[in-house]
């Protein structure tokens, strides 16, 4: 039983080793010198500027969520790519072919009736108001 884990756990064993092997020539090689200049926070090369605790607007979460639910939406066409050709045979696959004159429009015809669904809610969205960034 143990040998079938054996490569895992080497693995395993190897990263955490790794890990504390850089940490500590880090830790030996490297002096802390703290300046004030170091100290304060750093984003992309700009000074920060007002408070991190500022509000933003509505839109700006609205369309997050937005692209956050079509995001994952589209997330469920790669299960359906992968099974394209088991769902587009009419018969069962034999030697992974679709035996002549089986194939069927079922595994599109499902697709195309999700990217609808998916369409008629982005032209909802759209049409709402809810893509405009005032």
């Amino acid at each position: 039983m143990l040998r079938n884990y054996l490569p895992v756990l080497l693995l395993l064993g190897f990263v955490i080793l790794n890990a504390v092997v850089i940490l500590g020539v880090a830790h030996l090689t490297v002096r802390a010198q703290p300046t004030a200049v170091k100290a304060q926070p750093y984003e992309s090369g700009i000074a920060p500027l007002g408070d991190a605790r500022e509000r933003f607007s509505v839109k700006f979460y609205l369309v997050a969520m937005l692209f956050i639910v079509f995001d994952i939406e589209t997330v469920f066409m790669i299960p359906w790519g992968v099974q394209y050709r088991q769902l587009s045979c009419a018969v069962p696959m034999l030697n992974d072919a679709c035996p002549t004159g089986q194939l069927s429009f079922f595994g599109l015809g499902e697709m195309l009736v999700f990217a609808a669904i998916l369409v008629v809610g982005f032209v909802y969205v759209w049409k709402k108001g809810a893509l405009t960034w005032e």
